[in-house]
């Protein structure tokens, strides 16, 4: 295990999420001029309205030559609360990755007002996550302050303080020297929060952060979540459980590969609209081939 984070984050935490300090984890991506061409993307501050939000453009994200979404336009709105809906095979995950900048764009553009990709906090689905890798829960945690020391300096002695604050608003207090191999569903997904409570990101992106998870785990990480968007951050969450939707987020995007819906939830998530979903994959079960 890595040494350089073992005893200095032992020190008084405060229970307070809302306290946790926040700092971008991932590598930095230089500015990029606001005007852009099909299939790219812009993080810049450029001539990009500061309430912006996230904004796609005919978007559409294939894998090989089998089309994921396909011409997808909208926005999220600044200090919005989205949930991305729809059947197996809709493509959600697809969307997610495309705006946190993971899959390429086969065509449209994505404009996200901030400096650089680390205005994007992206968490994965657990199953993309490579869990025996040796490291510690405060090791795990701390990379969310990564642009601060990077790969081959010691993190600040700020960065001690702050694990323990994120590890405290995830719930994590007396579990950051446990390696993360040995942690629970729930116990990951939570030291995974911290790891997010860290970061300064303006936009968040959540692929099914609350799956397999046990109630306890799901209503304190839906704590943070409802947090985050009280303090005016812009949450965009790809979500099954359409009670939950329906009972917590204001927004919905209902998919099929397309854009089935994109609005009010109440006027997005009916019966109706779903049943179309299904039955637009039902119609293409392979999904669209790009020409």
């Amino acid at each position: 295990m890595m040494n350089f984070l073992k005893s200095p984050w032992r020190r008084p935490l405060s229970t307070s999420a809302a306290k946790a300090p926040e700092i971008a984890a991932s590598a930095c991506g230089s500015r990029l001029p606001h005007s852009l061409q099909p299939g790219e993307r812009t993080y810049s501050t450029l001539d990009v309205p500061e309430t912006m939000g996230v904004e796609l453009k005919d978007v559409s994200v294939a894998y090989g030559a089998r089309l994921a979404v396909t011409g997808i336009t909208g926005r999220f709105a600044p200090a919005s609360l989205t949930a991305i809906v729809g059947p197996n095979g809709a493509g959600k995950s697809s969307l997610l990755k495309a705006i946190a900048g993971i899959l390429p764009l086969s065509s449209g553009t994505i404009r996200s007002a901030g400096g650089s990709k680390c205005d994007v906090a992206y968490l994965p689905q657990q199953v993309d996550i490579e869990r025996t890798f040796p490291v510690s829960v405060g090791e795990l945690v701390a990379l969310g302050a990564w642009r601060s020391f990077g790969a081959f300096r010691r993190p600040p002695d700020a960065v001690f303080d702050r694990v323990a604050e994120a590890a405290a608003g995830a719930g994590l207090e007396g579990l950051l020297d446990r390696p993360v191999e040995s942690l629970s569903v729930g116990e990951f997904q939570r030291a995974l929060f911290g790891r997010l409570l860290l970061q300064d990101a303006p936009v968040f992106l959540l692929d099914e952060p609350f799956a397999a998870v046990d109630e306890r785990t799901t209503e304190d990480l839906l704590r943070v979540v409802l947090h985050w968007h009280e303090a005016g951050r812009t949450v965009i969450a790809v979500l099954h459980d359409l009670d939950q939707v329906r009972a917590h987020f204001p927004t919905a995007l209902l998919l099929a590969r397309s854009c089935i819906g994109w609005g009010d939830t109440a006027s997005v998530v009916t019966e109706e609209n779903l049943a179309r979903a299904r039955n637009t994959l039902r119609g293409s079960t392979k999904g669209p081939v790009l020409a």
